[in-house]
């Protein structure tokens, strides 16, 4: 695999990462770890994390020949 493919597909699965934790937080689903409720804000760092590097694989996807 080259590296712009796998950047761009490491873009894909961080972006779906990214969706997932923006319908949890606008749907209000809870999470449950072995007993304990994951609080909603893990899910926007986790949000802010996942957007981040889904932006930077698509930008490193788009340098790289």
């Amino acid at each position: 695999m080259s590296q712009k493919a796998f950047t761009r597909v490491a873009g894909v699965i961080y972006f779906l990462i990214a969706v997932l934790h923006v319908v949890r937080l606008a749907r209000g689903w809870q999470v449950t770890l072995a007993g304990w409720e994951m609080p909603t804000w893990v899910s926007w760092v986790a949000l802010v994390v996942a957007a981040f590097l889904a932006y930077e694989g698509f930008q490193l996807g788009r340098r790289v020949p």
